[in-house]
């Protein structure tokens, strides 16, 4: 049964994360929007009304001043030299009057928009005419017109502004409200959307995690498996080939040793003159050079030396051979304290050391190579080097002779190292542990 891959749950916790990164992204810009409009067009425009209200509310307090000074009568001066100052502030109230008209936030009524304007008619209503009475000589009547009219509609007029600065006050309270609700609302909401990101990221973390550490199980079992199977097919190589060698060397090479044997006493049995005489002697030699062939042949497949020697004296047998049959020129050196191999370890650095040089004369493009024995310590190194063309820069090139190399040095807990030249050329390390108790098998 194969498990479901991770990719699609791990997409849908990551467009789970966008899609709430969107979507706060979306709601902190609505909010900042609207808090940005509320400022704008409503606290701004309140505090400049409430300034304009001021204006209007310190005008009427100095005509409120005004007129008490003409009530006392304690002034040198005729009630219509009071005229010009009213006039002034006329013009101050009617410019301000407007202004305010402009800048009333929208939650004042259509009622309250016109009541001011319209009481502030009446008042210089008011007004005109009693400056008509001043101006006619009647004092008198022009102050119980300022007294009983003039007086009361501007206190009406400075309750009505009054009532309007604490509307406007409120109005801001309110907003500020308002706004810190906001504020609230949005830091809440940050909270609320960093727990909630950190909880996907975890989720989709430990699920990676988890599913990260399945997968590397499965390769390991998978490592093992294929490692085993190495293990197997080496060995069922190094059989197959042993097996081939013997009966090569063994079957072949005695049906080839009788057959030689029986055409030399034919040889001898017949006449000395007979022309079959010399044809049984041709027929002996090419039986002699393929009994030779044979045997070298057998000994390719695995060396004798092998199993009843050591592994430099394989090599000795072996590179000779190489060169006489590819015409490669090859440096074999050793150096240190011979120290004596497994069987098997004999086999596999036996094996390697010809893949390499199989290698070099495969695809190095130059007929020289270098091979050296290394008796160390606590190791065996072997060197296989040229000076071609290099190892391939595409993992595709790789032939499966590396795979094979690696896999044998790994049976024996060895390490293998193919090493890039400068400027051109490969060199295959092996190193091989020493055994801890040397055998030495026949």
């Amino acid at each position: 049964m194969t498990d479901r891959s991770p990719t699609i749950a791990l997409l849908f916790g990551l467009l789970i994360t966008l899609l709430t990164v969107v979507a706060y992204s979306c709601y902190l810009t609505l909010q900042m929007t609207e808090l940005r409009n509320v400022e704008r067009h409503f606290a701004g425009r309140n505090r400049k009304d409430s300034l304009q209200l001021l204006r209007i509310y310190n005008d009427l307090n100095s005509l409120a001043l005004a007129m008490r000074d003409m009530l006392d009568g304690n002034e040198p001066y005729p009630l219509t030299a009071w005229s010009a100052q009213f006039q002034r502030t006329r013009a101050d109230l009617d410019d301000a009057l407007r202004l305010e008209d402009q800048l009333a936030v929208g939650h004042r009524t259509q009622e309250q928009r016109e009541y001011l304007g319209h009481s502030l008619a009446q008042f210089w209503d008011a007004v005109d005419r009693t400056f008509s009475l001043a101006k006619a000589g009647k004092e008198k009547e022009t102050r119980a017109q300022i007294q009983l009219s003039l007086q009361a509609r501007q206190q009406a007029l400075s309750t009505a502004v009054a009532r309007l600065l604490v509307e406007n006050n409120e109005s801001e309270e309110h907003t500020a409200t308002y706004i810190n609700g906001v504020y609230d609302r949005v830091q809440q909401q940050a909270y609320f959307f960093l727990a909630g990101t950190l909880v996907a990221i975890l989720v989709t973390g430990l699920y990676l995690i988890y599913s990260n550490r399945k997968l590397f199980d499965r390769l390991s079992v998978v490592s093992e498996q294929r490692s085993e199977l190495a293990q197997k097919l080496i060995s069922m190589q190094e059989s197959t080939l042993r097996y081939v060698s013997r009966e090569l060397h063994d079957e072949f090479g005695q049906i080839l040793t009788a057959i030689g044997a029986m055409l030399s006493r034919m040889h001898k049995q017949v006449p000395v003159e007979s022309m079959l005489r010399s044809e049984l002697l041709e027929v002996r030699d090419i039986t002699q050079a393929t009994l030779e062939k044979v045997r070298s042949l057998s000994q390719a497949l695995h060396p004798v030396t092998l199993d009843e020697a050591d592994l430099p004296s394989a090599l000795d047998w072996y590179l000779p051979n190489l060169q006489r049959q590819t015409g490669i020129d090859i440096d074999f050196r050793k150096s240190g304290e011979p120290f004596q191999l497994e069987s098997a370890a004999r086999i596999h650095a036996y094996r390697v050391v010809q893949e390499a040089l199989n290698n070099v004369i495969r695809h190095s493009g130059k007929m020289q190579a270098w091979v050296r024995l290394k008796y160390q310590d606590t190791a065996l190194v072997i060197e296989v080097e040229d000076q071609g063309a290099g190892m391939p820069t595409k993992p595709s090139q790789h032939g499966i002779g590396l795979v094979a190399m690696r896999e044998r040095a790994e049976l024996l807990g060895g390490t293998i190292e193919f090493l890039s030249q400068a400027p051109g050329g490969t060199k295959v390390r092996l190193s091989l542990p020493r055994p801890t108790t040397e055998s030495y098998e026949n």
